[in-house]
């Protein structure tokens, strides 16, 4: 019987080499790829033969969900098992990924170990016990765009649009510098623009639209909940301004608090 052979699939570079560092110590058990998106991880499906899947949910260009669906419809002669691995515990996103296939969720952070055994387990290798000294607990702690990657997702901003990005940035930028919502127009846009080689107007619209796409799909009640109050209504939809300057409060505070 030959080697368990293990694709990583997490946009966290440093999280996949600790991942891939305690299970190639694993007996009978090979990381033989590493994504840094879903796409990728497709792509990785035609080219190398893969018996389990360990794949984080939030991610740029694709992210798990996405990844499973585009598996799915591959209808794969011998899919591989997936096992995901978020910083994302909430129910509806445990239930969401169970329907499209996944045999485990295990919520960030995991111990070495225990990822081990689920991946034998899933494989019908049974479950061995981690060598002494050579398995530690991965600890992570949710980076800020992890964080805005969860809220996006829950409000429906999927990840594949311009917007997604420059909303991230947007929000990233007036935590670092709150005085910068004030010049929007001409600062904030433009300082947008020229990280992502676009023009500044590009900026603003793929914005809009990305808010648009957040209130047409109806989850307003799920950012009220991340805020934990009524911050939006559906029918009243707010400005670019209002949305980055309310996202970035937010975490701001929470850096703060932390």
């Amino acid at each position: 019987m030959g080697d368990i052979k293990v694709m990583l699939v997490d946009d966290n570079a440093e999280l996949r080499r600790a991942m891939k560092s305690a299970l190639d110590h694993q007996e009978g058990m090979l990381v033989t790829a590493e994504c840094g998106n879903g796409l990728e991880a497709i792509e990785m499906l035609d080219k190398t033969s893969i018996d389990v899947v360990v794949l984080d949910i939030i991610m740029p260009q694709m992210d798990g969900y996405s990844f499973m669906e585009e598996m799915n419809r591959l209808a794969l002669e011998h899919p591989p098992q997936i096992i995901v691995v978020s910083a994302l515990g909430r129910d509806d996103f445990i239930m969401r990924a169970v329907d499209l296939g996944a045999r485990y969720y295990m919520v960030k952070p995991i111990e070495t170990s225990a990822l081990a055994a689920r991946i034998r387990e899933v494989c019908g290798r049974g479950v061995l016990l981690p060598e002494p000294g050579r398995l530690s607990p991965m600890s992570h702690t949710p980076t800020m765009d992890e964080k805005l990657a969860g809220l996006f997702l829950t409000i429906g901003i999927p990840a594949h649009i311009k917007g997604y990005a420059f909303l991230r940035e947007a929000v990233k930028m007036v935590v670092e510098n709150p005085d910068i919502i004030n010049r929007i127009t001409k600062e904030l846009y433009p300082g947008i623009g020229k990280r992502f080689n676009t023009s500044a107007s590009k900026v603003e619209r793929a914005i809009r639209h990305a808010i648009e796409v957040a209130w047409s799909r109806g989850r307003i009640d799920t950012l009220n909940k991340a805020f934990g109050c009524k911050v939006a209504t559906k029918e009243d939809k707010p400005t670019n301004g209002e949305f980055i300057a309310m996202l970035s409060d937010k975490f701001r505070l929470e850096q703060q608090s932390a």
